[in-house]
């Protein structure tokens, strides 16, 4: 029984204690709030809310409940051990409960005064922490209350009543000693404070309250797909904008915000900051490649840290050090090592230097086996030719030179005499008077070793024929014409223009003796002749077979004719066709007049006959065979005339011309209009009525002009005597130039079928070459000159007039100045 009443004892007071401490802690949180709310309102005198002053987190006297509560966590238990420690606890907690109420009463007498701070910071901080304990305050009440409630037993619950009673007792008096010394000093404090907090505020440069982005130096694209873009310095997530602008938010911004210019969205936290002026000066300085700070002068004097003067002290007056004095042991082994390597003969002495001049031999470490050897670049003088009989004191009489033969050898230039003397015969050799020539010669002979160049030149060993670029024989090429076969005879003045039926079988010719011939071409028997009213200048046989239909271009006119050879039904049709026009009802304006021909006319053949301005130069058709173009050099703005045979109309397809025509073209698949003027190659669109490309020939006057049959490929003839081969598809530029002829070219042609084209000049040749056109873009076309055909005579400085292909046939015709037309088979 002692021993449990030992035990209960002991327990009694243990909770007496427990209840003494927490009541001294909880004055003591009374105080502070006291404290607090003078600080915050300076104009209250007393404060009687009923907050508590704890804090969850922050408070300083959490620790003090929490250690008052372990201590009595583990109390009940019945070994001696345990008592003893609880009596231990029991003594410090009333060491802790009379140290903490004597502070609390040496603070409340100590009065406002000390509490007072001399910085706004302070004030901060207090006021933070004032909110957090009233906000913590009955939490931490209701905690302590139910923590109370499950520690003491039925003893300390029927204690609670007691100690409210005494935490108001020793609660109020302290109270009002406080109050009344707070509300003496309390106007004092507070203006003091104010003063405080200004000058605080102007000097303050600490960020805390700034929204710091902590990630780093990281990409902030990271955080694309999150929404916060960082965490602050507490750990916790900033978070991205709720809604972000859109492009109108942001000119409605820019309209209506003054300040938008000046504003600049952070990435790392994505609010938008306003820049200040001073950031705005900065950033403009810096544009301008100034210094960022404003105070700094670039060009400021600089210091002349040595003069030119001798001052008269000097920089260091330190004295000498003893080593200097002193050998150095180091030095003297180094000098011991050299004086030993000179006695081995490992180091030997400097020879003393010999000022005698040296010479040096080029050639004296050749090598004599090397192929630019000495001995193998020498090449030894020529050698004087030996005397001949000219040269004897009594040679004989046939080389001795007359009186003419003298005189023409004085009248000579040295350089041009085959002697340099005049052979003279004497009777004996003591006659022989001294050479007056010897020392000229001897020093001419001197000359010649000394400044003639004799050196073996090392040639490059190359064959001619590797410089020639390799092309297939002319027998790969077969076949091509290269035999006068035919000559037809009949006119009597220059040939200028030839053409071939489209069948093969015919040829038309015109002369200046103003007749057009038909011939047969096997047989070369002149079927028809037509006689005009001037020379012919051009002549173009209808490229469509099914009609028999020739144009002739003489003086003013362009004449349709139908020869009537052939086939009876063939051109038959073509009289039905041409008379089967009918007048339209509404006549047009046409720049050349259209006539049907009448009577003896008809009867020659003579069909249409089309009355230009100026006079007709050249004559073409169109590939269908319904279009023919013509050409007038000197009519101006009128040159090119476009005629439909058909509806008989004509029109002017160009309203203004770049030069003098020359010649024109029409493309055979391809709605193209080729229009060559003296120096360059225009190809026009007839369907978009606009220029396509510009050819450059690189000549001095265009002549002639053909298009392959592909026509993806096109040369021009030249007075300049070239041949100009262009690839549309490649380049403006020719690709190849030919100078085979000596004299200009009057006409080039291209071959239906076979890859052929040919050219003829004034030189009276005609030269054939193999042209190879491939499908493949890649593959450049294949240019030989296979064969120069000759056998027209050169007549009035004039040769081969005009030169065209046999339409199935490798054969080529051409028409020369000597009145002949030949075939070339």
């Amino acid at each position: 029984m002692t021993g449990e009443k030992d035990v209960n004892r002991q327990r009694s007071n243990k909770v007496k204690r427990d209840e003494s401490a927490s009541r001294e802690v909880q004055v003591q949180r009374l105080e502070e709030e006291d404290e607090l709310s003078l600080f915050n309102n300076p104009d209250v005198e007393g404060d009687d809310s009923e907050d508590d002053l704890t804090d969850s987190e922050e408070s300083v006297y959490s620790g003090l409940e929490d250690s008052g509560s372990d201590s009595t966590a583990d109390d009940i238990s019945g070994d001696n051990d345990e008592d003893e420690a609880v009596e231990e606890d029991g003594v410090a907690s009333d060491s802790s409960a009379g140290e903490a109420a004597n502070i609390v009463d040496n603070d409340s007498d100590s009065g406002v005064e000390e509490k007072t701070l001399p910085k706004q910071k302070s004030l901060d901080s207090l006021q933070k922490s004032k909110l957090k304990v009233d906000q913590a305050q009955p939490v931490k009440m209701k905690e302590k209350k139910n923590k109370g409630s499950k520690r003491g037993s039925g003893a300390s619950l029927q204690q609670e009543p007691k100690e409210d009673a005494l935490d108001k007792e020793a609660y109020q008096p302290r109270q009002k000693k406080a109050s009344k010394k707070r509300s003496k000093d309390s106007e004092s404090a507070s203006a003091a404070n104010k003063e405080n907090v200004q000058e605080e505020y102007e000097e303050d440069t600490s960020d805390e309250e700034d929204i710091r982005n902590t990630v780093g130096n990281i990409p902030m694209e990271w955080y694309q797909d999150y929404p916060h873009i960082g965490y602050d310095l507490e750990g916790k997530k900033i978070y991205k904008p709720i809604r972000n602008k859109d492009e109108l938010d942001e000119f409605l911004d820019k309209m209506e915000n003054p300040d938008y210019w000046r504003t600049v969205r952070d990435k790392m936290t994505g609010a938008d900051i306003k820049l200040t002026d001073e950031q705005i000066d900065l950033i403009q300085r810096l544009q301008k490649g100034q210094f960022g700070d404003v105070r700094f002068n670039p060009y400021e004097p600089t210091i002349d840290f040595f003069t030119h003067e001798k001052m008269i002290h000097p920089v260091t007056n330190r004295p000498a050090d003893k080593r200097s004095f002193i050998p150095s042991l180091i030095e003297k082994e180094k000098v011991s090592k050299l004086v030993h390597a000179i006695k081995m003969g490992w180091i030997k002495p400097r020879k003393p230097k010999d000022d005698t001049p040296k010479f040096y031999d080029l050639w004296a470490k050749e090598d004599p086996n090397a192929i630019l050897g000495r001995h193998k670049m020498h090449v030894p003088a020529p050698k004087l030719r030996p005397p001949g009989h000219e040269e004897s004191y009594n040679p004989p009489p046939e080389y001795l030179l007359t009186e003419e033969e003298k005189l023409a050898w004085e009248q000579q230039d040295p350089e041009e005499r085959k002697l340099n003397f005049i052979p003279q015969k004497y009777s004996c050799l003591r006659v022989v008077p001294a050479y007056s020539r010897f020392i000229h010669e001897r020093f001419e002979r001197c000359l010649d070793l000394y400044l003639c160049p004799r050196q073996r030149k090392m040639r490059v060993n190359v064959d001619p024929e590797d410089l020639i670029p390799k092309l297939p024989k002319p027998k790969d090429l077969q076949p091509f014409p290269t035999t006068q076969a035919l000559v037809y005879r009949g006119h009597t003045n220059l040939v200028r223009c030839i053409s071939v039926s489209p069948s093969g079988q015919w040829l038309a010719s015109g002369s200046d003796d103003c007749t057009i011939r038909f011939w047969e071409v096997c047989t070369a028997r002149c079927m028809k002749i037509i006689k005009v009213e001037g020379a012919v200048k051009s002549i173009a046989w209808n490229p469509n077979p099914s009609l028999c239909l020739v144009a002739v271009a003489f003086e003013q006119s362009v004449v349709i004719l139908n020869p009537c050879l052939g086939d009876k039904l063939l051109y038959n049709a073509t009289d039905q066709l041409i008379s089967s026009y009918a007048e339209p009802e509404e006549e047009r304006v046409q720049p050349v007049q259209w006539s049907a021909a009448e009577g003896d006319a008809y009867d020659k053949g003579i069909r249409i006959i089309i009355k230009h301005n100026k006079a007709v130069k050249q004559v073409t058709w169109h590939g269908k065979g319904d279009y023919l173009a013509s050409v007038m050099p000197d009519n101006g703005n009128m040159q090119v005339h476009i005629h439909q045979l058909t509806k008989r109309r004509s029109q002017n397809p160009f309203r203004k011309y770049k030069g003098m025509v020359q010649c024109v073209l029409f493309h055979p698949i391809r709605p193209f209009f080729f229009v060559a003027t003296q120096r360059y190659i225009r190809v026009y669109n007839l369907i978009k009525q606009e220029l396509t490309k510009k050819l450059m020939t690189n000549c001095k006057w265009v002549s002639s002009m053909a298009v392959h049959p592909a026509g993806d490929n096109v040369i021009c003839g030249s007075y300049d005597s070239r041949l100009a081969w262009f690839d549309l598809d490649l380049s403006t530029k020719p690709y190849r130039v030919l100078r085979h002829h000596k004299k200009a070219l009057r006409s080039v042609a291209f071959h239906r079928q076979y890859p052929l084209f040919a050219s003829a000049s004034d030189d009276g040749s005609v030269i054939v070459c193999h042209g190879m056109v491939y499908n493949d873009l890649l593959q450049n076309p294949l240019i030989v000159p296979v064969k120069v055909l000759k056998g027209h005579e050169i007549t009035r400085d004039f040769g081969v007039l005009d030169v065209t292909f046999h339409p199935t046939q490798p054969w080529v015709f051409s028409s020369g100045a000597d009145s002949t037309i030949r075939l070339f088979s």
